[in-house]
């Protein structure tokens, strides 16, 4: 893409979130509110094992927060299944200051990103193209 070329798309993401001890949550939505050019909305449900094609349908990406993987075991476990069952690539964001991933979580990934803003942006465009 040339870089004059403005990209209108708005990503529809799911973003893991749950027990959060270290605000990891807050830290991302900020890396990508810090990038205004780059349009996105969150898709959250109440239940992500009992959201169904409607909801999943409208879900481009789901972000993977590594780090709330430990805590949370149970909402990574329904997501990796929505990602499976609609075809939804998973952009995994390794843990803070930390290089590994569960090894079940880098399994399902589409790709793998640390913690810099045009980075995770750039994974959340080609992860459709890592898969």
């Amino acid at each position: 893409m040339f870089e004059d070329e403005k990209d209108d798309k708005i990503y529809n993401l799911i973003i893991s979130n749950g027990i959060d001890q270290n605000n990891e949550y807050g830290q991302f939505t900020q890396k990508l509110y810090s990038k205004v050019d780059f349009l996105w909305k969150e898709s959250i449900s109440g239940s992500y094992s009992l959201a169904g094609e409607q909801f999943y349908s409208k879900v481009d990406r789901i972000i993977l927060l590594a780090g709330l993987y430990n805590d949370n075991k149970e909402l990574f476990e329904d997501l990796l299944n929505a990602s499976e069952k609609y075809d939804i690539p998973i952009v995994l964001v390794r843990p803070l200051g930390v290089e590994e991933v569960p090894e079940i979580l880098e399994e399902k990934a589409a790709t793998i990103v640390g913690w810099n803003a045009n980075c995770i942006i750039d994974s959340v465009k080609n992860a459709d193209e890592l898969m």
